[in-house]
């Protein structure tokens, strides 16, 4: 089954599973006090960067030429991908739930983290959106009406949602039906969001454009103030990251949602469900529950932590979670590669052959039909299981780092410290969870 995912569990570990658990946790605890020694005033700029790249190169990239073939590209992918769809194969041999599960919410910020937003160029409906404009003669940043400040991010937040309850928590996440109509659910919103609001529709509201540029705030390649291209340390772009109502929601839902993924793979999770479960709608209840518990509980305690210090008014008080959230980012990133990692690069490479024969035809347009899936994740769990460690851990310890930094920043002088304890226990518990979620079943 394609949702079959998370290769290397507790047993394939070179060391117990507890005392990974307990190591991490002290891992990130020692990593704080080092911090609060070594660090001791802001470091992380937007705008300071390492080098930057030969201006042939950002010309290269930002002719119009190549922005629209690349959006060309994607457009003529995305058509192929629904035609596939609606005209191939009605099962496992459809390429539509790997391009979907695989390429574009596992691969697409991969993709975000090492090349910037990348979703904000290749995005279909952008460039649907883009040549009606052109036909049009109309401005694509202003719509019909002006986007509320006050919405923010919420509608990306609830499209993030929806798609994690499709694959999390529905009656059957690889259903061709389901996902067909979540897709044309999603490209009707899309064309009404970018009539009604222009381009800041695509920028707030879409959901994977939120969360490629989500990721993309710690890449490696970003733009300078004159909009060179330069290479930087992934931590001094996430304080570039909107800090916008929902920002919060669309990070918990991210995180939130990866950790009920690893959830609901612990047996005594799945036997409950089935033993509470008469029929598969009440099997999808119960994970819709669970779902949104794990996603509220991220949500809830870190908007709690980043709010428990003293020395700050009401005002700044309530500005605390969503000036924090940026340091999140890299948790979630190395969770969903610690998660995703064998789904993306196995899955993927099933999905790729199933493109090139897109109908079932038997075509053998690139000699694919010979080609096999390389299995070597699987055939090596203990260095997947290795990896995922690495992965959660350097998330985890790179986040802090970026909300020691932020705390020092934000904070009164004689709350610095303090101000941080919450939110420090906090992450040591995400950390201690997130391996227990990923080995302790």
């Amino acid at each position: 089954m394609i949702l079959a995912h998370g290769l290397g569990g507790s047993t394939d570990l070179p060391i117990p599973a507890t005392y990974v658990l307990i190591g991490g946790a002290w891992a990130l605890s020692i990593s704080f006090a080092v911090l609060i020694f070594a660090w001791r005033t802001p470091r992380l700029d937007p705008a300071r960067h390492w080098v930057v790249l030969p201006r042939s190169v950002s010309s290269a990239t930002d002719a119009r030429a190549t922005r629209a073939v690349v959006r060309t590209l994607g457009l003529i992918l995305a058509a192929y991908v629904m035609l596939a769809a609606f005209l191939g194969p009605d099962d496992a041999a459809n390429p539509l739930p790997g391009v979907f599960y695989v390429l574009v919410w596992v691969g697409v910020p991969v993709l975000s983290v090492f090349f910037g937003p990348v979703w904000r160029v290749v995005s279909p409906m952008r460039t649907v959106h883009l040549a009606l404009c052109a036909l049009l003669r109309r401005d694509r940043s202003r719509g019909l009406t002006r986007y509320s400040q006050r919405v923010g991010a919420w509608p990306a937040a609830a499209g993030l949602f929806s798609f994690v309850w499709l694959e999390l928590a529905s009656t059957d996440p690889g259903s061709l039906t389901a996902i067909r109509a979540w897709c044309v659910g999603y490209a009707a919103i899309s064309c009404a969001g970018g009539v009604m609001f222009g381009d800041t529709w695509f920028e707030r509201a879409d959901p994977f454009e939120k969360f490629s540029d989500t990721i993309a705030r710690m890449s490696i390649l970003a733009r300078s103030a004159d909009r060179e291209l330069v290479l930087r340390n992934p931590l001094d772009g996430l304080r570039s990251l909107p800090v916008l109502p929902g920002t919060v929601a669309v990070i918990a839902v991210l995180l939130g949602s990866t950790a009920f993924d690893s959830a609901s793979q612990i047996p005594v999770w799945r036997n409950l469900v089935d033993d509470m479960s008469s029929s598969p709608s009440g099997g999808a209840l119960w994970r819709t529950g669970g779902l949104l518990l794990l996603i509220g509980f991220v949500g809830t305690s870190f908007w709690f932590a980043s709010r428990a210090t003293g020395g700050v008014d009401r005002q700044q008080r309530a500005k605390l979670p969503g000036n924090l959230a940026h340091s999140l980012i890299p948790i979630v990133f190395g969770y969903v590669v610690a998660h995703y990692l064998s789904y993306l690069v196995e899955m993927g490479q099933a999905t790729a052959i199933l493109l090139a024969d897109p109908f079932g035809h038997g075509w053998n347009l690139f000699g694919q039909q010979n080609w096999e899936v390389s299995y070597v994740l699987s055939e090596n769990p203990a260095i997947v299981a290795t990896i995922k460690v690495l992965c959660v851990l350097g998330g985890h310890v790179l986040g802090v780092a970026a909300a020691h930094d932020a705390s020092l920043r934000l904070l009164p002088v004689g709350h610095r410290l303090t101000g941080q304890l919450a939110l420090m226990v906090l992450m040591v518990f995400y950390t201690f969870g997130g391996l227990f979620l990923l080995f302790g079943g």
